[in-house]
C-alpha cells in the first residue's frame, strides 16, 4: 500500500511532464523526428494516466500524498486525465497525416503538446494560482493552433474573440480567487471545501461563486460569446476535434471540482441553469437550419455545453461528468470523420430525403419516456442504486426522442416504421442503461438535485421540442422565424462588434464590424 501511495501521485503528474518533454526546442526541427518523438511520449502519457486511474481505484480515495504543492489527485480528475491524454494522442497521430507537406509543423507540435500539458496540470490543480495559470496556459497554446493558417480572416477573428473572452474570464477568476482567499485565509481549494463544510458561505464567498460561474460561461463559449467556437472551423480539422472534444469541456470539470461551493450558493446554480438552458435552446434551434457538417457539429457543441452546464446547475454532477466523457469521445470521432459524414448525408439524400415525419416527432418523446421508465423500473428491482429525479427522466426523454424519428423516404430499400421504431427503442434503452450503470460507478462527484430548477429545465427543453414540431408542421408560417434562427438570432453579430470596439485588432477598424457574414 505504501508503494501504491508513492506511485499514484507520480503517475498522475507524469503525463504533463511527458508532454512538456515533447515540445520541439527549435522551429526548424525535423518534422518527422518531432512527430515520432511526440507519438512515443504521448503513448507513454496514456499509459501513465491509465496507471494513475487504476492505482486510485485500487487504493481508494484519500490515500495519496499530493505530487507537488498546490496539486491534488481526484477521482474525477483522473478520469478526465486519461480521456484527454487518449484523445490528444489520437488527434496528434491524425494531425501528423493531415498536415503532411504543411509548413510550420514543429510549431503545431509544440502548441499541441503545450495544450495537453496545461490541461493535465489544470486537472491536478488544488490552488487558485495553479488553476488560473494552467487555464491561461491552455488558452495561450490553443491560440497558436487556432491561428495555424494565418491567412484566414475568420480564423484570426475567432482567435481574437476567444482571446478577449479568456482575458475577461481571467479577471473574473482572479476576483473569485481573491474573495475566496480572503475569506478562507488560504489559496488551497481543499481548504475552501473544508471551510464550506464548517460554515455557511459569507457574502464574499457568494460573490466569488458568481464570478466563478461567469468565468466558466466565458471559457465554455456559452451565450453571448459562443461565436468564436463556430468560426474556428477555419482552423485545421484536428484542431477543431481537440477543441470540441477536450478543451471546451474544461469548464464543466471546473464546475464539478467546485461542486460544494456551488451547492452553497443558490444564485450561482440558477445562473448556470438559466444561461445553460438558454444556450442549449438557441443552439438547438440554429443547428436545425445549417447544412455544413462541421458548422452543425460546432453548433451541436454549443448546445451540449449549455446542456452540461445546466446539469451542473441542477446538481447532477455525476451525470454531467458522464455527459462530458461521452460527448468528448463522440465529438472527437465526429470531427475526425467529418469527410465520411458528408458522404453519408449525400447517400441519405439520394435515398429519398432525411426529414422526419410529423407522426414520428409527436410519438418519439412518449416512446422514449416509456423506454426509460421501463428500464428504471427493471433496474430498481434488480440492482437498487440511487436514481435521478423524475424531471430528469423527462429531460432525457426529450433529448433522446430524435432516435425514434423516421425519415420520410420513398426508397424501396428504406426501413419500415416498425423497424425504425425498434431500432430507436434499442438505442434509447442502451443509452439509459449506460447512464444508469455510469451513475453507479465510482466517478467522484456527489449529486445534489435541485427540484424547482429541474422543472424549469424540463419546461425549457419542452419548448425547444415544441418549436421543432411546429417547424415541421407549418414550415411556411414559420419562414420568418427560420431566417432569424439561421442568423443565430444575431447574437454573435452584436457580440463581435462589441469585442472589436473594446479591443480592436491590427486588421480591423476600431469602429467597424466584420465585412463578411459570420457563419
Amino acid at each position: 500500500m505504501k508503494l501504491v501511495s508513492l506511485l499514484w501521485p507520480a503517475c498522475s503528474l507524469l503525463p504533463a511532464v511527458l508532454m512538456l518533454a515533447a515540445v520541439p526546442l527549435r522551429r526548424d526541427a525535423d518534422v518527422a523526428a518531432a512527430w515520432a518523438r511526440w507519438r512515443v511520449l504521448a503513448v507513454a502519457g496514456v499509459a501513465a494516466a491509465a496507471a494513475a486511474l487504476g492505482l486510485q481505484l485500487a487504493a481508494g480515495p484519500g490515500t495519496a500524498e499530493p505530487p507537488l504543492p498546490g496539486l491534488a489527485v481526484t477521482l474525477a480528475g483522473a478520469w478526465m486525465a486519461l480521456l484527454v491524454q487518449l484523445l490528444g494522442t489520437v488527434i496528434g497521430v491524425f494531425s501528423s497525416r493531415y498536415l503532411q507537406g504543411e509548413p510550420g509543423q514543429p510549431r503545431y507540435v509544440a502548441a499541441l503538446a503545450g495544450v495537453l500539458a496545461a490541461v493535465q496540470v489544470l486537472l491536478l490543480a488544488d490552488h487558485w494560482l495553479v488553476l488560473i495559470a494552467a487555464w491561461a496556459g491552455v488558452g495561450g497554446c490553443l491560440q497558436h493552433l487556432l491561428c495555424f493558417y494565418r491567412d484566414r480572416p475568420f480564423a484570426l477573428l475567432a482567435a481574437h474573440k476567444k482571446r478577449v473572452a479568456d482575458r475577461l474570464a481571467d479577471v473574473l477568476l482572479v476576483a473569485a480567487a481573491a474573495l475566496a482567499w480572503t475569506e478562507v485565509g488560504s489559496g488551497s481549494l481543499s481548504d475552501l471545501g473544508r471551510h464550506l463544510e464548517a460554515a455557511a458561505p459569507s457574502a464574499a464567498l457568494q460573490a466569488g461563486a458568481v464570478c466563478l460561474v461567469l468565468a466558466v460561461v466565458l471559457r465554455t463559449a456559452l451565450l453571448p460569446v459562443h461565436g468564436w467556437l463556430i468560426q474556428v472551423m477555419e482552423a485545421p480539422t484536428p484542431v477543431s476535434a481537440l477543441l470540441h472534444a477536450g478543451v471546451i469541456n474544461l469548464g464543466g470539470y471546473v464546475l464539478i471540482r467546485f461542486a460544494p461551493w456551488l451547492d452553497a450558493v443558490p444564485l450561482a446554480r440558477w445562473l448556470l441553469v438559466g444561461i445553460g438552458l438558454a444556450t442549449a435552446v438557441l443552439a438547438g434551434l440554429v443547428m436545425l437550419t445549417r447544412a455544413s457538417v462541421k458548422v452543425r457539429l460546432a453548433w451541436s457543441t454549443v448546445a451540449q455545453m449549455g446542456f452540461m452546464v445546466m446539469e451542473c446547475g441542477l446538481g447532477l454532477y455525476t451525470l454531467a461528468l458522464l455527459h462530458l466523457l461521452g460527448h468528448s469521445l463522440y465529438k472527437a470521432h465526429a470531427f475526425l470523420a467529418a469527410s465520411s459524414a458528408v458522404d453519408t448525408a449525400r447517400l441519405r439524400t439520394m435515398h429519398g430525403g432525411t426529414q422526419p415525419t410529423l407522426a414520428s416527432l409527436v410519438v418519439a418523446p412518449l416512446a422514449s419516456a416509456a423506454v426509460i421508465a421501463g428500464l428504471l423500473a427493471l433496474q430498481a428491482g434488480l440492482v437498487p442504486v440511487s436514481a435521478w429525479p423524475w424531471w430528469w427522466s423527462g429531460v432525457l426523454a426529450l433529448a433522446w426522442a430524435p432516435l425514434f424519428w423516421q425519415p420520410a423516404s420513398r426508397h424501396p430499400d428504406a426501413p419500415g416504421a416498425l423497424h425504425g421504431a425498434l431500432a430507436g427503442a434499442a438505442m434509447v434503452a442502451a443509452l439509459a442503461a449506460a447512464t444508469v450503470a455510469g451513475h453507479a460507478l465510482p466517478l467522484g462527484p456527489v449529486d445534489t438535485p435541485d427540484g424547482p430548477a429541474g422543472v424549469v429545465a424540463l419546461a425549457g427543453l419542452a419548448l425547444l421540442y415544441a418549436s421543432l414540431v411546429l417547424l415541421h408542421a407549418r414550415p411556411a408560417a414559420l419562414a420568418f422565424w427560420r431566417r432569424w434562427s439561421y442568423a443565430g438570432f444575431y447574437v454573435d453579430e452584436v457580440a463581435t462588434r462589441a469585442v472589436l470596439r473594446l479591443w480592436p485588432t491590427r486588421w480591423t477598424a476600431a469602429t467597424d464590424g466584420p465585412e463578411t457574414r459570420i457563419p
